[in-house]
């Protein structure tokens, strides 16, 4: 009997299951109800606060706050800049912090502490809204409101007492409302001499922390009171009105313009030293302008001379005749290898008197240290022509980068021809599979020149300057430049590799007689060069 219960029971549930589902579905399909209305679309302004905070959890600040507007171009531009970025400012903290360390860890008996990897990872800051200001003064204000979610991956070693440690920094939050000021504005690139930051109220930053593989940041206490240390210390320097100073260009000397013009003629040099092996030098002069950022003028080299003779004229543009002065540098060429400094020289501007030449010898020395010692040996004598003329009122250029015309050739220079000027400046990025050791390799019209070799370096700089002399305008010409990478190991495997490289029409150079830019390099994966090139015709 209790068995059948149990059956008629079972049977009963499903049956009434079934038979409620059907009604269910009827009373839903032709009950329902026929005055729903459309729903009402309002503004967000409109809305209550209570009905806002619900459609939108965490408001923009362009939202909350007319004064605030919308920066999401700025989030799209860093979005795609973000690894180059990355890889620019991990540098940059690099260099900061290697002699911050250096000074420090002897305090604390610590040996060595070095960045494993630093990385800031994938995902870049966002800026929610940004306010500017406009004032009466010559600067720009602008209040970024920075949120930043990211994955660094930052590994610390930390070696002590012969045992090596490692602190990993995981899982980076920032929440900052700093204020950025860029003054004074100067009208030279670019365009703003100082950058101030300072932060409106104190950050939020919060991380994980990994010692020895170990989550440290689980320790009872210490995520709160780290937490507290790190805004309390940012607050305690950058908390305005307290301010970072980061100085971009001199107000004073970006303002100026050229007052004047300095003629220098390199007449002769007497009684130089042997540098070569074979008795004799290959000595040529280089002048420069303190507070100048224009190239180096360059003589020719006079092969085998100790006394040699140049007769050639240089003319450069003076922007402070009272602080400014020339200076000069003999070298001693050679094929292979760096140039070797023969002597050097100055010559205070304030020390000429104006549309007045003056012819001076000047004794070579080692350097410009007066208690130098070594300064007291001959090592030649060189002699100059000097003229400053100062321009007239109606005669100054309104433009600072007037200037930075081209110089004539030489004396001697082919009539229908030129000097072709080349100046490797500097490579970022260029990276070998086995050794980064760079250097540069041009090739023109089937004559190969070659820089200097700077060990264990993915951005070099060299400020090498080389000269061609032509017959004709390069016009149909390309120029050839590679980078290399050789071993710095003696052995027979992988002795030398390239680095990438790049033609360059001449074609322009002609037409413009200066070029300076940066080229990309062909075969590689991110690595740039940057090329000066100057035609200079007689």
């Amino acid at each position: 009997m209790g068995f059948l219960n149990t059956i008629m029971g079972v049977f009963g549930f499903g049956f009434g299951s079934c038979v409620g589902l059907v009604i269910g579905y009827y009373f839903f399909i032709f009950f329902q109800s026929t005055d729903v209305k459309d729903p009402e679309v309002r503004p967000l302004a409109e809305l209550d606060t209570k009905s806002l905070l619900r459609i939108l959890p965490e408001i923009p600040l362009w939202v909350k706050n007319p004064d605030f507007d919308r920066v999401d171009w700025l989030n799209k531009f860093i979005l795609h800049m973000w690894p180059y970025l990355d890889k620019a400012i991990c540098k940059t903290a690099r260099e900061i912090s290697k002699p911050i360390i250096a000074e420090q860890i002897p305090k604390y008996k610590i040996q060595s502490v070095e960045f494993e990897t630093l990385s800031l990872g994938t995902l870049p800051p966002t800026f929610q809204g940004m306010k500017v200001y406009t004032t009466e003064e010559k600067e720009l204000i602008m209040e970024p409101t920075l949120k930043w979610a990211g994955n660094p991956n930052i590994l610390v070693a930390v070696k002590a007492f012969g045992l090596k440690a490692s602190v990993q920094v995981i899982d980076l939050q920032v929440f900052a409302h700093p204020r950025i000021t860029l003054k004074p504005l100067v009208p030279a690139f670019p365009c703003f001499a100082n950058i101030y930051v300072s932060l409106m109220e104190k950050p939020h930053v919060d991380f994980g922390l990994k010692l020895l593989g170990a989550d440290a940041m689980a320790i009872p206490g210490l995520y709160r009171f780290v937490q507290e240390m790190i805004k309390e210390q940012v607050a305690n320097m950058y908390l305005w009105p307290k301010t970072l100073e980061i100085p971009i260009l001199d107000p004073g000397k970006a303002r100026k313009k050229p007052v004047g013009i300095l003629h220098v003629k390199v007449v002769k040099a007497m009684n130089l030293k042997k540098k070569d092996l074979l008795g004799a030098s290959d000595p040529y002069v280089k002048l420069k302008l303190t507070e100048d950022k224009l190239p180096s003028k360059k003589t020719t080299v006079k092969y085998k001379n100790l006394n040699p003779e140049w007769g050639e004229d240089f003319t450069m543009s003076v922007r402070d005749p009272e602080s400014q002065a020339l200076e000069i540098l003999v070298y001693d060429w050679e094929k292979f290898g760096s140039h070797e400094k023969m002597g050097v020289n100055v010559v205070p501007l304030k020390d000429l008197t104006p549309d007045e030449m003056k012819v001076v010898t000047l004794e070579l020395l080692k350097s410009m240290d007066p208690d130098d010692v070594r300064n007291e040996k001959s090592r030649g004598q060189l002699v100059l022509e000097l003229l400053y003329n100062p321009f007239k009122e109606d005669e100054i250029p309104d433009d600072p980068e007037d200037s930075g015309t081209v110089e004539k050739a030489p004396e001697g220079t082919p009539a229908g021809g030129g000097l072709l000027v080349i100046t490797v400046h500097q490579a970022q990025d260029v990276e070998g599979k086995h050794h980064t050791n760079p250097y540069v390799r041009l090739i023109f019209q089937g004559e190969e020149r070659k820089t200097k070799m700077i060990k264990k370096n993915r951005d070099p700089r060299w400020e090498e300057e080389f000269e061609f002399t032509l017959e004709e305008p390069p016009t149909d010409d390309k120029l050839h430049v590679e980078v290399y990478s050789v071993s710095s190991r003696i052995g027979l495997l992988h002795p030398k590799e390239t680095l990438g490289y790049v033609d360059i029409n001449l074609a322009d150079v002609v037409n413009n007689r200066r070029i300076n830019q940066s080229y990309n390099l062909i075969d590689s994966k991110n690595g740039r060069i940057q090329i000066e090139l100057q035609w200079r015709t007689s």
